[in-house]
This record gives C-alpha cells, sequence and structure tokens, in this order.
C-alpha cells in the first residue's frame, strides 16, 4: 500500500512539473506574444533610423577614421585617453550598432524558441534580417580598413536602409490585434496602392544610393570646386523627380481612397511633410555646398524616413488588403 501510494506521489509531482515546464515555455497567449514582438521590431526599425543618423553625422564630422582600427578603438573597448568628439561619434556609432545587432539576434532567437506559437514564416524572415544586419557589420569594419572606400560606404548605407525597410515589413506583417490586422476596412482596399507604394520604395531607394555616392565622394565640393565628378552630381539630381513624382503619387491616391483607415491617413499626411522638408532641405544642402553639417544630415535623416513612411504604407495597403 505504502509503496502504491509513493508511486501515485511521484507520478502527480512528474506531472505537476511537467504542467510546470510546459507554462515556463509559453508564459503569455500567442496572440500577446506575437503583438509584443511586433512591437520590439517596430522600435528596433526606429532604433536602425537613428543610427542611420548618427553614421551620417559621423561622416559629414569627418569622424569615419577617428577610430583607426576595428572592432576596437585605439586597441580599447573604451578610449579614454583618446577621446574627443569625433572619437567619440565613431565609438558611439558602434556601440548603437552592435548593440542593434545583439537584439536582432535576440528576436531571431525568440522567433525560433517559441515557432510553434507564431507564424511560420516569422523565423525565415528574421533569419534574412539576421544576414542583413551581419553582412553590414561586416561593411562597417571594411569601411574602416578600406580607408572609408566610397563603393563600401554606399553599400553601407543601402544594406542599413535594407535592414530598416526588411525590419519595418516585418513588424507590420506580424503585428495583430485580437487576431485581426488594425483598423481593417469593410471593403478591401485596391491593389494600385501597394502598387504604387512599392514603384515609390524602388525609386526613392535609389535616390537614397545616389545621394550616398554624391555623399561618399564629395561630389558636390569636386564638381563646384575642380569642375569633376559633376556627371555624379547632376545623376542625384535628375533622380529627384522619379522619386518625387512616385512620392506624390502614392500620397494623392491614398488620400483619395475614401476606404483608407485612420492611421494610415496620418502616415501620409506624414509622408507629405517628410517630402516637402526633404526638398527643402536638398535645395539648402546645395546651395550651401555641404557647409552646414546639421542640414546635410537632417537631409539624409528625413530621406530615411520618408522610405520609411512609403514602405510602411506599402506593407499595411498589401495586408489589409489580403487580409480583408
Amino acid at each position: 500500500m505504502t509503496s502504491k501510494m509513493t508511486s501515485n506521489l511521484v507520478s502527480s509531482l512528474r506531472a505537476s512539473q511537467s504542467v510546470e515546464s510546459s507554462q515556463l515555455r509559453v508564459s503569455m497567449p500567442p496572440l500577446a506574444l506575437q503583438r509584443y514582438l511586433a512591437q520590439g521590431i517596430f522600435i528596433l526599425a526606429i532604433a536602425v533610423l537613428g543610427l542611420m543618423a548618427l553614421g551620417s553625422a559621423t561622416r559629414v564630422m569627418n569622424a569615419g577614421l577617428s577610430c583607426p582600427d576595428w572592432p576596437l578603438c585605439y586597441g580599447q573597448v573604451l578610449p579614454s585617453s583618446q577621446m574627443n568628439l569625433q572619437v567619440f561619434l565613431e565609438w558611439f556609432h558602434r556601440l548603437v550598432a552592435t548593440t542593434i545587432g545583439f537584439t536582432t539576434l535576440m528576436m531571431f532567437s525568440v522567433s525560433i524558441w517559441q515557432r510553434r506559437q507564431l507564424p511560420v514564416w516569422l523565423p525565415k524572415a528574421m533569419g534574412f534580417a539576421m544576414l542583413v544586419v551581419l553582412w553590414q557589420g561586416v561593411l562597417g569594419g571594411l569601411t574602416v580598413t578600406q580607408l572609408l572606400r566610397f563603393d563600401i560606404v554606399t553599400a553601407h548605407l543601402g544594406t542599413g536602409l535594407l535592414f530598416f525597410m526588411t525590419l519595418l515589413t516585418i513588424a507590420v506583417a506580424l503585428y495583430t490585434r485580437d487576431g485581426k490586422t488594425t483598423e481593417a476596412p469593410a471593403n478591401p482596399l485596391p491593389g494600385y496602392l501597394w502598387k504604387a507604394g512599392a514603384i515609390g520604395v524602388v525609386c526613392i531607394y535609389g535616390q537614397s544610393l545616389l545621394g550616398g555616392i554624391v555623399a561618399s565622394r564629395w561630389a558636390l565640393h569636386q564638381c563646384f570646386g575642380q569642375q569633376q565628378l559633376c556627371t555624379v552630381m547632376n545623376s542625384h539630381l535628375v533622380g529627384v523627380i522619379p522619386a518625387t513624382l512616385s512620392a506624390i503619387v502614392v500620397i494623392v491616391l491614398a488620400l483619395r481612397t475614401r476606404a483608407l483607415p485612420n492611421f494610415l491617413r496620418w502616415v501620409m499626411y506624414g509622408s507629405g511633410v517628410c517630402l516637402g522638408l526633404q526638398l527643402l532641405l536638398g535645395y539648402a544642402t546645395f546651395r550651401l555646398h555641404l557647409q552646414v553639417e546639421p542640414l546635410t544630415v537632417a537631409h539624409q535623416f528625413i530621406g530615411a524616413t520618408l522610405l520609411g513612411t512609403i514602405v510602411f504604407f506599402t506593407a499595411s495597403s498589401y495586408r489589409l488588403r489580403v487580409s480583408s
């Protein structure tokens, strides 16, 4: 009798431990986990936007080689004796980039660990984001070891923008409220909205790369001062036309759509503000020959923000159309 009671007690303890273990593995409902993870990825995308602005400030302040080695700075984690404004910009840029890299790794790990509670596509999408951020880290090191070679600097910018767009798209696709897309319209959105948005993304991304080439080769200075690289500078000026027109088309089409959810309408208002500011900043930086560093940094930051709003709109309008 005693042996039987002991056996039953052991069985009960094992069952209890199994239930507790299961509860530890999934500490929140799947929809809540999905929503919080989407919010975390969106916050990470905002951090990447800030990192790109910090990188732009590092470049225009001629601080890109302030730390002559990589990944350390003067062979130290914190170069206190060599610290000045330029060294701080480069050091802090690396610190933020490293933090973002490890945060991406953590979210990638969560997507695998909780894959049964999350959409099946998420581990692959986060795996792609992980590869992009790893490549971005390699390019970051090469910008130092190759002494700011213009093609590597431009690729570094392009990869950063790609990472930013990837995170935004994943966050939009992942976000859910009570199992449904936020503010899903009663009628499906017209298909031309997300298609126009995709064209706008391509045009603005291409214009951003042209701007990166102009900046990394100092084409504006060389064209006005020595009549060199004027073709590079003019290509960026010509690129303003398709980028601007495509953004205007997206904004007009979106605001004319009655079924457009309010949150996307506000996003389009933001796109319009960013577009106007970007044109003004571009004109100012051109007229002042890139001599005012805050204007140059703001020009790059607002351009990336404009790209982000169009990406967010495109991904959201596509998801709303598919899910409605």
